[in-house]
């Protein structure tokens, strides 16, 4: 295991190159991340703190960075030495602790290109890469956005939502690697592995509707039609309501007075409902009509999508609802057995929060219980006192 202060670095002083950024939130973090003053102005920047939350091993070293009040933006980042992740994996992990539930709110990371001022980080900045879990009710998911010559493209469908547990942390590992995949791991277990071309609208289609094929005037595309011998029955009865036959004029109806009189109006026993024609196959049907495919002129292969040219800032740029979020262990290198020794310390950690958790839920059981039984005592009470009235 690493020592906390050598992990503290922010730097690719680590590991000979092969860890580019990692912080555990130790002594003197304040001066490797640079607070956002993007919402300052409005009033709605809120504070970061550390802690290390309500459960932990080791209070010292599981301290991490907290977004500490509600209903309000947070931004902060750290630089370190750019670097380009051509021909090489590129790993990127951290852990998230939601110290109650957001409501609506991400906690999520953004890695781009160094900034020239820290300070105006938000969400106009520029970035390569947005990771990490997302909610505002029940829409849940976990982000993977990746900027692709100056669009941000999100996955075509969206990655599982993990961030449940209150109280418990949770680790977040991406893989981009050079072949065009990527891997997403979520508390060491595979969500997602794919490839970045299929599953991201990165590329323009290879193919695309001939815009000089029109359809042909006699295509039917119509896959249902009325049937054109069915006919409505001579007895079928479509009024709802009807005159009342039995009714009749009262004796002291006057007319000049009263005005003219009207039978009332009742429900038709004989009603059937609107009649509709029978639907039936067309036989004319020839399917839904496509244009035919021909080669986009504007199709430009890459097979080097992974590829950014400049890592050189990570940072938070988040809205909640509710704050207490912890975030720690933050690792970007292209060396899995690094990430790995991270692991180590989210999974210690982890074990204790489950177990702290396990004794919270059993002792709110356990008061559950001991109330219910209160008051079951109490109806009996109250149902003695009834009986010993009756009795007097």
């Amino acid at each position: 295991m690493f020592s906390r202060g050598l992990l503290c670095l922010g730097s690719a002083a680590v590991a000979s190159g092969k860890v580019y950024f990692s912080e555990t939130f130790g002594d003197g973090w304040e001066g490797r991340w640079t607070t956002s003053k993007w919402k300052e102005s409005e009033g709605t920047a809120g504070k970061w703190v550390s802690t290390a939350g309500k459960w932990f091993s080791d209070e010292a070293e599981d301290k991490g960075i907290q977004t500490s009040e509600d209903s309000k933006f947070f931004g902060i980042s750290a630089g370190f030495d750019s670097f380009s992740n051509e021909g090489k994996e590129l790993i990127v992990q951290y852990q998230a602790k939601y110290e109650k539930d957001v409501e609506c709110g991400g906690g999520y990371l953004k890695l781009g290109p160094k900034m020239d001022d820290a300070t105006a980080f938000g969400d106009p900045t520029v970035y390569n890469i947005m990771f990490g879990p997302d909610k505002c009710g029940y829409t849940k998911r976990t982000h993977l956005i990746f900027n692709y010559k100056g669009k941000h493209v999100l996955k075509k469908s969206d990655l599982s939502y993990k961030q449940e547990g209150e109280g418990t942390s949770n680790l977040y590992r991406l893989v981009v690697k050079p072949d065009n995949t990527v891997r997403v791991e979520i508390d060491e277990e595979k969500i997602y592995e794919g490839s970045l071309a299929e599953d991201w609208e990165l590329l323009k289609p290879k193919e695309i509707g001939d815009p000089d094929d029109k359809k042909p005037s006699d295509w039917v595309d119509e896959a249902m039609m009325d049937d054109p011998e069915d006919k409505k029955p001579d007895d079928w009865v479509e009024e709802k309501r009807m005159v009342d036959p039995e009714a009749s004029k009262p004796d002291d109806w006057d007319d000049e007075e009263d005005g003219e009189w009207e039978a009332p109006m009742k429900d038709n026993a004989a009603y059937k409902g609107e009649w509709s024609v029978k639907r039936i196959s067309n036989p004319g049907y020839k399917g839904v009509w496509e244009a035919k495919k021909i080669a986009n002129p504007e199709y430009e292969d890459d097979n080097e999508v992974y590829k950014f040219a400049d890592f050189g800032f990570i940072g938070f740029d988040l809205w909640q609802v509710k704050g207490g979020t912890i975030f720690d262990n933050i690792i970007i290198t292209d060396d899995k057995s690094e990430a790995d020794d991270f692991a180590k310390k989210w999974k210690a950690l982890s074990e204790v929060e489950k177990s702290k958790k396990k004794e919270e839920d059993d002792s709110k059981k356990e008061e559950a219980a001991k109330s219910s039984e209160a008051d079951a005592d109490d109806d009996d009470d109250d149902d003695d006192n009834e009986e010993d009235k009756e009795d007097m």
